[in-house]
Order: structure tokens, then C-alpha cells, then sequence
């Protein structure tokens, strides 16, 4: 399962929406700092206890919607027609009312409700204590800020639960698509099991039967056709044993390590077995092969060990009976060379799909490395370069 969307996946999410209590609490601290300096100006101008006490009830309405949202703005509201009432201009402590609805809106209560509130404490200083000092133009601007208050905390907090929502189905979706991709590979790998282990399976099954019937039937004296049948099984059941290890990796669920997976199939020490089993079987092979010292990835290994085996494949079937092998460290690099002389196709022989090569190159891309292929004069070369480490060779 992959993890959910970051930020980097798409639009960076704002500020606000990530950390939503940055937006109440500069609201806050902008209503605190309009409450410190109308508090000052009372005091300075020398205004009565009247006064400082309605601006005092206007700041302890502030301090109370940080725990009590509702409870907060009723107070400053009233503290906003208090301070009319005593005659004193009511711009500041009207503020913060308004700063305090937009607070309250936007931790999720009703817009509707908060704008109510503070526009009905408003409109009634307006109306039953002879408005604001500018007449109705101020009272109308009262009104207004107050519906304009709560509507923008109601929109910030809708916008900010649309934005969640939307991230939460991308996340969802994203993880529907890796499930889905995940049975489906999960499917691909078993009906690949089931085909290597019905057809693949069988058929080796049954051709080591048929070598073993063979050799039981030779007659005195054919040491070496019984030698070559004796190598034909071996092969047969090196063959079964591997497609039983690929059997049990492909029907495995969880994700196979690539180490694990390969840990069991020969590699670069293996190279010197891989040769004498084709000598074995008639193949001249001359061979130099220098295992690095530095350490090699598995997959790289695995890769070697892999061309050189198709390669002398090829030279057995298509070649004139001999084959050079060279395999060593060069400039940093895992060079592997395999060189044969082209012959007639024997007699029987099947000229083959040309697959193997183009699972070969395949196979040493896959592990970063480079393949080349050349076929002149009669003699056909197959080089692969890699990096030990398995990095991209240019």
C-alpha cells in the first residue's frame, strides 16, 4: 500500500487548511491587541468607570470565546451596545466583535447564528440609542461588517472542509488503484505458476523419464551416449528444481526482496560449473574467468550467469562445436564475453524464435547493464558490460 498523497503530489494545501487554528488565533490576537489599545485610550482620555467597565466586559468577551465560542460573543456584542450607551464611540469594541465572529465561524459554529447576534446588538444600539456618530452610513457599515464577518469564517471553514474532503478521496483513490494493481498482479503471477507447473512442469518431468528409459536401453559399450544421457538428466532435474523455486516465489502474496529472490539461483561462482556441464556435453569451451573481488549485486550475478548460459546455449546449437568464455573486472566493470564460430544448423536441430536473445537483453537492461550483439566473419559475439553495484552503464 503506498502511502497517502503528499503535498507534492499536487497543489500545496495552504497554510490555513493544514494548520486551521493559525486563522482563529490571528483573529484572536488582533481582537486582544484592538482590545489593549481602546483600553489605553479610556485611560488616557480619563473617561469615567462607566466606560472602562464596558470596554473591560468587551475584553473578557474576548478572552471567553477561546473556550466558551457562543458565550464570548454574546458578551462582546453586549459590551459593543454597552459602550454606546455610556456615549462613547463604539468602532473598537464593534472590531472586535466582529473579529470575534469571524473566530467563532470559523471553528465550524453556524454563520448564521453568530451574524445574527452581533448584528441584532448593532442594529439595536443603532435604533434605540441614536446610532453611531456618522449617522446611518456608520450603521449600515455595522451591519454589514457583521454579515461580511460571518460569512467569510463560514466560508474559510467550508472551503477548508472541501479541501479535506477532496484529499481524503484522492488518498482513497490512490490506494484503490495500488490494490487493483496489486491483484492484478497477483493474478498475473499465478497463471504463470500454473502454466510452469502444467506445461513447463510436465513436459521436464516427462523428457527425464524418457533419458532415464534411454539410458536403461543402451547397449554395452555406449559410455558415452550413456555419459551425455547421465548429463541430460541432471540438467532435466536442475531444471525442475529451479521451476519449483519459481513456483513457490510466484505463488507467494507479499513482496519478495529481490536478494531473497535471487539468493537461491547461481551466480558469478557458479560460472566454472555453468561451463564444465556444457564441456560435458560436447562443447569445447575455453574459458578465462576472473571473479571480481569487488562486491556485486545479486541481480548483477544472477545476470551474468544468465547470458553466459544462453549464450553457450546458442554456440552448442548453432555453432561449430567450440566457444570461448571471458568473464573478469575491467575499469570498474563486469564485462562478460561469449564468442563462437557460426555453423550449419545440425541435422534435426530447431533454429529456434530468437526469444532468447531478446529476453537476454532484456534481462541486462533490467539490470542496468549494456549488451551487444555482433555477428561477423562466421563468428558470433555476445559482450555484456555492467556496473557491480547494478547502476544504469552508459
Amino acid at each position: 500500500m503506498v502511502k497517502a498523497q503528499n503535498d507534492q503530489d499536487g497543489p500545496a494545501t495552504p497554510l490555513w487548511v493544514r494548520r486551521p487554528e493559525v486563522l482563529h488565533r490571528v483573529a484572536y490576537l488582533v481582537a486582544a491587541l484592538v482590545f489593549t489599545g481602546q483600553i489605553v485610550a479610556v485611560v488616557l482620555r480619563g473617561s469615567g468607570w462607566p466606560t472602562v467597565l464596558a470596554v473591560l466586559l468587551a475584553g473578557g468577551g474576548v478572552a471567553l470565546s477561546w473556550w466558551k465560542p457562543w458565550a464570548g460573543l454574546v458578551v462582546t456584542s453586549a459590551a459593543s451596545f454597552a459602550v454606546t450607551a455610556v456615549g462613547q464611540d463604539p468602532l473598537s469594541v464593534w472590531m472586535m466583535a466582529v473579529l470575534v465572529l469571524l473566530s467563532v465561524t470559523f471553528r465550524g459554529k453556524q454563520p448564521l447564528v453568530g451574524t445574527v447576534i452581533v448584528a441584532a446588538f448593532f442594529l439595536g444600539a443603532f435604533m434605540t440609542l441614536g446610532g453611531f456618530r456618522g449617522g446611518a452610513v456608520v450603521g449600515a457599515a455595522a451591519l454589514f461588517s457583521a454579515i461580511a464577518g460571518g460569512a467569510t469564517g463560514g466560508a474559510l471553514h467550508l472551503h477548508r472542509d472541501h479541501w479535506w474532503m477532496l484529499k481524503e478521496r484522492a488518498e482513497r483513490a490512490i490506494a484503490t488503484r495500488e490494490i487493483e494493481a496489486t491483484r492484478r498482479v497477483t493474478e498475473e503471477r499465478l497463471r504463470i505458476a500454473r502454466d510452469l507447473h502444467d506445461v513447463i512442469g510436465h513436459q521436464v518431468a516427462m523428457l527425464s523419464m524418457h533419458l532415464g528409459a534411454a539410458e536403461i536401453g543402451l547397449p554395452e559399450g555406449a559410455e558415452s551416449s550413456r555419459h551425455a544421457l547421465v548429463s541430460a538428466r541432471s540438467s532435466a532435474r536442475t531444471v525442475v528444481v529451479e521451476t519449483q523455486r519459481i513456483l513457490a516465489l510466484l505463488r507467494r502474496q507479499d513482496d519478495i526482496p529481490d536478494g531473497e529472490a535471487l539468493r537461491p539461483i547461481p551466480a558469478l561462482s557458479g560460472l566454472e560449473g555453468l561451463v564444465a556441464s556444457f564441456g560435458s556435453i560436447g562443447l569445447d569451451v575455453r574459458s578465462s574467468i576472473a571473479v571480481p573481488a569487488v562486491f556485486v549485486e545479486p541481480s548483477v550475478g544472477v545476470t551474468v550467469y544468465r547470458v553466459v548460459q544462453e549464450a553457450l546455449t546458442n554456440a552448442y546449437r548453432h555453432g561449430e562445436g567450440t566457444a570461448t568464455v571471458d568473464v573478469r573486472e575491467h575499469d570498474g566493470r563486469i564485462c562478460a564475453t561469449v564468442e563462437n564460430r557460426v555453423g550449419r544448423l545440425p541435422h534435426g536441430s530447431d533454429p529456434g524464435s530468437g526469444l532468447g536473445l531478446v529476453g537476454m537483453r532484456e534481462r541486462v537492461e533490467s539490470s542496468g547493464g549494456r549488451l551487444t550483439i555482433d555477428s561477423d566473419g562466421g563468428r558470433f559475439r555476445v559482450r555484456a558490460e555492467f556496473s557491480p553495484a547494478g547502476v544504469v552503464v552508459r
